[in-house]
């Protein structure tokens, strides 16, 4: 290799610890930040009662009205056509995608310099670790995605998609969630957001393709990563709020030390984790795990009546009955009694 080779290899900007992606991303967000905001990125101050959607009362409203305009919104689309939107629900899913992969990237630049220099404990539990200035702007900004994610189930209202409580409840109670690891002043908090982030890449990414009419074969992936993302979550969040709970009341038992937060926040967290845990590994059973098993018995008499239009005056009558010749069953198959067929003796 010539000199001027190896002088173009470390005129590189190669991955460090220090720079994950070999150049700093921070410099770029901070001009962008500063041309809309008027200042840095890492000045900026949560306070409540005086940021934007900082209180209880704003939260509650906003997820208050999103379950008003969703609930409303279907009764009203009930007896009207349903919308494509497949350009505006492409750049929904395109700009979420961009979002939550700039705000993972910028957590992983802050973050990985700490854990290599100080260790996960101080990470996660120490105010200086977990809670630094630049970290804050991006767990408030984070916050913020969660309102612009509602729009999902806009779109599916106006399609006139079904409605699942896993869906309206995960999205309402995430923005919940935010919030109060936000105004809880919760170090351990980046570990969710970042897992969070790192599963919307894949899932509004898999959306925006979908769109795009691409059929993509790994949908069930994107369940079995979310309830990965969950188990890792609770093991984190469990861990810091049983050494701050040990620790500060029950200095008799083991512990790692104090860790930061405040005492709702750490059950809240533990509470709206826990329950997407059940709902999603539940999803995955009644969405993955039913295919390729026939209903028995009144299983069976559910799952016909339940198809579209059908009309299934006697379900265990057609069960029961024995097979014509060409294959339909002695009875009513479709709602309308068949008629009788009459084998000759030559048959």
């Amino acid at each position: 290799m010539s000199t001027s080779s190896v002088d173009l290899l470390k005129s590189l900007p190669l991955p460090s610890l220090e720079r994950p992606f070999g150049i700093q991303l921070w410099p770029f967000f901070d001009r962008a930040f500063s041309a809309v905001m008027g200042y840095h990125p890492q000045d900026f101050e949560f306070h409540p009662r005086q940021t934007p959607m900082s209180t209880m009362k704003e939260a509650g409203m906003a997820i208050v009205t999103y379950y008003v305009v969703i609930l409303g919104g279907r009764e009203l689309m009930r007896n009207r056509p349903a919308f494509k939107l497949n350009g505006p629900f492409m750049i929904h899913n395109f700009y979420l995608t961009s979002i939550s992969a700039t705000l993972l990237a910028l957590f992983i630049e802050q973050l990985v310099p700490t854990l290599a220099n100080h260790g996960l404990f101080y990470t996660i539990c120490d105010v200086k670790g977990g809670w630094t200035p630049p970290l804050v702007i991006l767990y408030y900004l984070n916050y913020l995605t969660k309102y612009l994610e509602l729009i999902d189930t806009v779109f599916l209202v106006l399609k006139k998609k079904p409605l699942t409580f896993l869906h309206c409840y995960h999205h309402g109670a995430t923005a919940l969630l935010c919030y109060t690891q936000l105004i809880g002043l919760t170090s351990v908090s980046w570990v969710p957001i970042t897992l969070n982030l790192m599963v919307h890449v894949v899932m509004y990414w898999y959306y925006f393709q979908s769109a795009r009419g691409i059929r993509i074969w790994w949908k069930k992936y994107i369940t079995i990563l979310q309830i990965i993302q969950f188990v890792i979550d609770l093991g984190f969040v469990y861990f810091a709020s049983y050494t701050y709970f040990t620790s500060t009341y029950f200095q008799w038992m083991p512990n790692a030390g104090n860790c930061a937060g405040e005492e709702f926040a750490a059950f809240s967290g533990m509470g709206i984790l826990s329950s997407y845990l059940v709902l999603f590994i539940s999803f995955y059973f009644a969405t993955y795990k039913k295919d390729g098993k026939k209903p028995k018995g009144r299983k069976a008499a559910r799952s016909l009546s339940s198809m579209a239009g059908a009309q299934v005056p006697d379900v265990h009558a057609i069960l029961n009955s024995k097979p014509t010749k060409n294959g339909s069953a002695n009875g009513s198959t479709n709602g309308t009694p068949s008629r009788p067929v009459t084998r000759s003796r030559k048959a």
